[in-house]
This record gives structure tokens, sequence and C-alpha cells, in this order.
């Protein structure tokens, strides 16, 4: 079965909001003016894109963790050291400005996605993961790099 399962697909879609929301405020001034004003500065532009991303990648981190209960021996070693990588990742890079932060964070979903590869191959993760993984990266990392480089 490679076919993405209803739940999953739409909630990660819907977890793609905080990021096509930052770089739509990116683009939009007069929205994120509005924002800043109506919710605070942290939603708007690449603010809520870097903040969320962070968490994105613990979260990932802790996805990866379940697949790695999967394995056994040196594999599931492995599996736990790969799996904290995405999570000390953000708490590491991210903490310079706007600019070095996001590409930080496109890196580390670039690497997020190599160890979803990984996991995927041994068998842990579901058949239909890395399509629904190459999807939401491609998003992701679209919407990093207007904040990045618009």
């Amino acid at each position: 079965m490679t076919r993405i399962p209803r739940s999953a697909m739409i909630l990660g879609l819907a977890g793609l909001i905080p990021f096509i929301w930052g770089a739509i405020t990116v683009l939009q001034p007069p929205l994120a003016d509005w924002t800043i004003r109506a919710i605070g500065p942290r939603f708007a532009g690449p603010y809520v894109m870097l903040f969320y991303g962070a968490i994105i990648l613990a979260f990932m981190s802790g996805v990866l963790w379940g697949f790695a209960t999967k394995l056994e021996g040196a594999q599931a070693a492995a599996g736990y050291t790969l799996a904290v990588i995405p999570a000390l990742w953000a708490f590491f890079t991210t903490g310079g400005g706007p600019s070095s932060a996001g590409i930080s964070l496109m890196a580390g979903f670039i690497g997020l996605l190599g160890l979803d590869w990984l996991f995927w191959r041994y068998g842990v993760a579901p058949e239909w993961w890395m399509h629904l993984r190459i999807l939401l990266t491609a998003v992701v990392l679209a919407c990093l790099a207007v904040g990045v480089f618009a």
C-alpha cells in the first residue's frame, strides 16, 4: 500500500499552515502588518516559520524515535541516535538571525528527509511514508526559502 491514509494527509497538510502563512506574510507586507497588530510579531514573516520549524524538527525526532523502537540490536542503537539529530539540530542552529536560522532549518529538513528515507528503507516506516514526507518537505523548503531569500 503506497496510498497515504486520508487522516495522515489532512493533518500533514494542516501542519503546513504556519509555514504557508509565514511565506505569505513575507510576500504581502500589509498582511504582515495586520498580523503583527492582531496577534503579535511572532506570527508573521519568517518568525512564525522559524519558531514552528524548530518545533516540527523536534516533533519529527519523536516520530523517528518511534520508528527506532521497531529495530533491534545495533540497528536500534543507531536508530535512537539518529532520531535525536533533528531536535538537536534545531536547538543548536536556530539562534542566529532570521536568514541564518532559516538556512539552518532548510538544511535540517533536508537532513530529516534523509533520515525518513533511512527508517523507511529499514522497513519500520509505513510504505506510504516517503510519498507524504517528500510532499510536505517540498512545501516547507519552498516556504522557508521565501523567508530567507525574498
